[in-house]
């Protein structure tokens, strides 16, 4: 097999990838034969061990991956050997991934058969971006239908998870973005309206749109601009930090139109409930399999491209998602 290896906390170019035995599946446990691998941005704050999870090294990174079930050890009756599947791991950047089952059977969770119209690349970047969004609409906040959505970052992989997410809940779509070819790629998810905040005034142009909610993975200087075009009873909710720098509200900012700022942590809170999370990928799925969700294709890099793509993430050079193929 072939694995990406962390050896010391660092930046990206630090990365090796090594070629190193087959995995075994022990009791208990499943081998994957891994057909593509997610790239997040969390990818590279976790080599550089400044993620609130702490591995450590020598570790290899990626939280999300698909493939094939090649191996299952003693007590594993769920899964068998050719299954397709989805799994959240430490350890995806690799060709094989051993995934531990635990005795509480939401536990299983952690590795899903994923249906069969959803191919291996847009399995690989549903659990991070999808289940963040769809926690954030339905658990955190009620999105309804007919609310403006404004999206910071909208070209990511989580601004257009959240353009797809909203648009299945029948909200109307307004992308922030930085760059037209990331407004592009936003437009091509399903967004109403665009603003390049590179040459337009967000607020502006924002307020005149109207907004209802605003969803903000990058925080920075667009974000206090954001939260002052939101309007009456309108919620603010914080997804994440990817410009680096964290926002300082005046709180009077949620008190004028009576605004709510609603914080998500969707890896905190999966972590600790299971049975949730399991609730929510199986929601995900189904919507995908159906047709109300409709990812779009990841870009593709061989895995020995790990280092460039991670710093690529961390420059928020990336439109979109992208895989690492083994």
């Amino acid at each position: 097999m072939r694995r990406v290896l962390c050896s010391e906390y660092g930046p990206p170019s630090t990365l090796k990838v090594v070629d190193e035995p087959d995995l075994v599946a022990g009791i208990g446990q499943v081998v994957v034969d891994v057909a593509a691998a997610g790239v997040d941005y969390v990818d590279a704050l976790i080599i550089a061990g400044q993620y609130q999870v702490k591995l450590q090294p020598p570790f290899t990174p990626g939280t999300e991956l698909a493939g094939t079930v090649s191996a299952v050890g003693d007590g594993v009756e769920q899964f068998a050997v050719g299954d397709r599947v989805v799994a959240t791991n430490w350890a995806g950047f690799a060709s094989q991934a051993v995934i531990t089952l635990g005795e509480d059977a939401a536990m299983n969770e952690a590795l899903t058969k994923i249906p069969d119209n959803l191919d291996f690349d847009r399995a690989a970047v549903l659990t991070q971006s999808y289940c963040t969004m769809w926690f954030a609409f339905t658990q955190r906040m009620r999105l309804e239908p007919g609310q403006k959505v404004l999206v910071l970052g909208a070209g990511g992989g989580i601004g257009l998870a959240t353009i797809d997410v909203a648009r299945s809940f029948g909200a109307e779509v307004i992308a922030a973005a930085s760059t037209d070819e990331k407004l592009d790629a936003a437009r091509a998810e399903g967004a109403t309206h665009t603003i390049n905040y590179t040459t337009e005034d967000l607020k502006t142009r924002a307020k005149e749109l109207g907004v209802d909610v605003v969803v903000d993975p990058i925080g920075g200087d667009m974000a206090e601009a954001a939260l002052r075009a939101a309007g009456w009873m309108s919620t603010y909710v914080v997804i994440g930090f990817a410009s680096g720098g964290i926002p300082r509200f005046p709180l009077n900012l949620a008190l004028l139109n009576n605004r709510s700022i609603v914080g998500v942590d969707w890896g905190a809170w999966s972590g600790g409930d299971a049975a949730g999370q399991s609730a929510v990928l199986h929601e995900v799925m189904d919507a995908v399999s159906d047709g109300r969700l409709r990812p779009q294709a990841p870009h593709r890099r061989p895995l020995d491209d790990v280092s460039v793509v991670l710093q690529e993430a961390l420059d928020r050079q990336l439109v979109g998602k992208t895989v690492l193929i083994p």
